[in-house]
């Protein structure tokens, strides 16, 4: 079967793209071991809910765990209630509550001894259910921010994730330096149940966290880092840093302590940080990763059978729609996630909460999905197609689809 489609072109004139095969992928038959690797998900709204900005979430509940359940399939856990599930951007902790226990009770029906809850998830624990304008610096404002991140941990620890500790809005407005961080981060730590792992997110993902770990110099902010780091380092899991730097996460990477994992956040650079310099490699904690997960569970396969080099070529090939879908202004990724998610199938309708459906223009959304299908990613593409065909008609282009019979070209 041949499928054809009336795409604009960058002229604006409509052109005809035949489309790519789904790509060889393969769904793993035991565990994928060669890295410890989490999908961060978005959530799919209700169709007919009232998703507009300032909204409490009305959340798609049966599509959302789905989405969940295929992730999981193809061998990778589930990074949870993260920025990608929109924290921060349209989830209110009362939908993030709920989301955690709807999710952690979705792991726990196909977890076992080898394949924990909280190796199938991980869940962000912040403070959003404050808000950070009202605030103020000073010891107050450092024991508010205290109690949230206590109320979301205890929420991530009853349902049997693992914790991810967030980056936090309302303490980048209150601490006053290096000092503060390392004391509260301290408490935290040392209260846990059980080995954490810390997020630190980059300001190209959210302005408001400049500053963060008390400096806006990077290296200042990684000694700070560390230092907590060294000082707990058996309650720490491992480390997420979303700072779109492969440089500093190599050198960051070499100086863990033993036993402390390095999750990839660089969504730009996450082919060579995953298959490594020789000496360490990174795991992974990638919102790319629920775009591309079947690309990346066969590449992860290749490197359990000692296959590198096949390995990074797939995720090489995967490449140019990381970069795009996390272009300026990265922040709204997310609608790129949700928008693949959609022509994949996996949520009835292009909305997201909070209206973020509407964070990326046309034309960004047409080269993501001639992108996605030079990847092999678009995975049933005569449904891509015809929901492509379905929006660029809304939007105006008067879009057809084509498809005979015989091979795709």
């Amino acid at each position: 079967m041949t499928i054809s489609l009336t795409l604009p072109a960058a002229s604006g004139e409509l052109e005809d793209l035949t489309l790519n095969p789904c790509g060889l992928w393969r769904k793993p038959t035991e565990l994928i071991r060669s890295r410890k690797v989490y999908a961060a998900a978005h959530v799919t709204p209700k169709v007919l809910g009232n998703n507009v900005p300032g909204a409490p979430a009305d959340i798609d509940w049966d599509s959302t765990l789905a989405f969940r359940r295929e992730l999981w399939s193809w061998g990778v856990g589930i990074a949870d209630a993260m920025d990608t599930a929109q924290r921060g951007m349209g989830l209110d902790w009362a939908a993030t509550q709920e989301l955690i226990n709807r999710s952690a009770a979705e792991a726990a029906l196909i977890a076992t001894p080898e394949r924990t809850v909280r190796d199938l998830l991980a869940c962000g624990a912040g403070t959003d259910q404050l808000d950070p304008a009202a605030v103020e610096p000073g010891e107050a404002g450092l024991a508010a921010v205290l109690a949230a991140y206590r109320e979301q941990i205890a929420a991530v620890e009853a349902s049997g994730a693992k914790v991810i500790i967030m980056a936090s809005r309302a303490l980048a407005k209150v601490a006053s330096g290096p000092a503060d961080y390392l004391a509260l981060y301290g408490t935290l730590l040392s209260e846990v149940r059980e080995p954490v792992v810390l997020h630190w997110l980059g300001t190209m993902f959210d302005p408001a966290l400049a500053c963060y770990w008390g400096s806006d110099d990077v290296a200042a902010a990684t000694a700070t880092f560390q230092t907590l780091i060294d000082t707990h380092s058996e309650k720490v899991d491992g480390v997420k840093v979303s700072l779109l730097d492969a440089g500093h996460e190599v050198a960051l990477r070499a100086s863990l302590p033993a036993g402390v994992r390095l999750y990839t956040g660089d969504d730009f650079n996450y082919p060579e940080l995953i298959d490594g310099d020789g000496e360490n490699y990174s795991d992974a904690l990638l919102g790319i990763f629920a775009a591309i997960a079947p690309a990346a569970s066969t590449a992860l396969q290749e490197y359990d059978a000692g296959r590198p080099a096949e390995a990074r070529a797939i995720l090489d090939s995967t490449r140019d729609l990381g970069l795009h879908i996390f272009e300026a202004p990265t922040y709204y990724y997310k609608t790129g996630i949700a928008f693949l998610a959609w022509l994949n199938g996996f949520q009835p309708g292009f909305q997201m909460i909070g209206g973020l459906h509407s964070g990326r223009d046309v034309n960004h959304l047409v080269k993501l999905f001639r992108l996605a299908d030079t990847a092999g990613l678009l995975l049933q593409p005569d449904v891509a197609a015809a929901r492509m065909a379905g929006f660029l008609n809304t939007a105006g282009f008067a879009a057809e689809v084509s498809i005979t019979e015989g091979d795709n070209a």
